[in-house]
């Protein structure tokens, strides 16, 4: 059947998202997904939505969770975008901010929709290597770019730049919108948000797959002025008028109104973190520093392929790149203790 695709079909090599098997007894920490549940309240208005209002379509400008996501971080309706999940909320800002004559520049390893958005979208990009540490050094972002985005904290390393880091990169390129996709950044990274207001060419991206466990419902956000704003709104409305429907934009409002259920599941996230990471590095693990609700962590004397495969085996499903400089390293998503515990020691078995 390929015969009838398009030149552009031909072309894409499609981004591969985690695995998601149906394995009986599966401990699942190869996607970051959320160990717990998203906030009791999120259910009730789901449930409150499903009603014969279902056959209405959706504000499509979801005005309600617009101004709920504004008075939370701070900011105006018109300086938020939402859309379905922050893929697709990425992929406007690809499409309407991001493509220019000059490259795009972003990291060598880092979050790998980001080539395939370029070869979508036909964006001339260049990538940026990190520094020997795994770390995204700024300075090697002074040449000649027409954009740039970086993931902070950065995937999959989970390394995080700090807020007056990104502060000095927009001061340096003040004349080029700068991307930050903080997909993880309630886990203990520093928001670039408190910068928007003096920064013309800043937009923050967020989801609430990650740190809300909503990745059921795909609702991600963008926050900038509202020039960038009304950027991303003409390519969506050129592309999907309706992004949200009526039980995701309901949910997701709910879950910003509960923020004692937010700040207890993010710190429970936390101190798994820190605990697997003692776990990893009592079992000869290096573990980088993380910022996020993973650890990226290799062993000396055994490669990732095999300890993936290995852990596989023991029903532990970890994530594992095969690509230049991490092909050692495996992401391992933070779960809950007893998830924890069966992956160290289904480690301990096989080293």
């Amino acid at each position: 059947m390929s015969r009838f695709w398009s030149d552009l079909a031909h072309d894409l090599q499609p981004y591969v998202p985690g695995e998601q098997p149906r394995i009986e007894g599966l401990v699942k920490l190869n996607t970051n997904e959320s160990p717990f549940g998203p906030s009791p309240k999120v259910f009730d208005a789901i449930r409150a939505e499903a009603a014969d209002s279902l056959r209405l379509y959706p504000d499509p400008q979801a005005t309600a969770l617009r101004e709920s996501l504004a008075a939370y971080h701070g900011l105006t309706p018109d300086q938020v975008f939402v859309g379905n999940g922050s893929d697709e909320v990425l992929a406007h800002a690809f499409a309407g901010l991001l493509k220019h004559e000059r490259p795009l520049l972003f990291p060598d390893i880092t979050y790998s929709f980001y080539p395939v958005y370029c070869r979508l979208f036909g964006v001339v990009h260049e990538t940026v290597p990190l520094d020997g540490d795994m770390r995204i050094r700024l300075t090697d972002y002074d040449r000649d770019a027409g954009a740039i985005i970086l993931a902070n904290p950065n995937a999959p390393t989970g390394i995080a730049l700090g807020r007056g880091d990104i502060a000095a990169l927009l001061a340096r390129h003040a004349d080029i919108p700068v991307v930050i996709d903080e997909a993880y950044v309630d886990f203990g990274g520093e928001s670039a948000i408190p910068l928007i207001a003096d920064h013309p060419n800043l937009l923050v991206v967020q989801t609430m797959s990650k740190s809300r466990a909503l990745a059921g419902l795909r609702v991600g956000y963008a926050l900038g002025q509202a020039p960038l704003v009304e950027g991303l709104t003409r390519v969506k409305d050129s592309f999907n008028s309706y992004p949200l429907g009526r039980p995701a934009q309901a949910g997701a409002i709910a879950s910003i109104a509960d923020e004692p259920w937010f700040q207890r599941s993010r710190d429970a996230v936390i101190a798994g973190r820190e605990r697997m990471s003692r776990g990893l590095e009592a079992l000869g693990f290096e573990v980088l520093p993380s910022a996020a609700n993973f650890v990226f962590a290799r062993h000396p004397s055994r490669g990732g392929v095999d300890l993936a495969k290995s852990l596989r085996e023991r029903a532990v499903l970890v994530r594992h790149f095969n690509a230049p400089r991490i092909a050692d390293f495996l992401r391992i998503t933070v779960g809950t203790d007893t998830q924890v515990d069966r992956l160290l020691e289904a480690l301990q078995a096989v080293l």
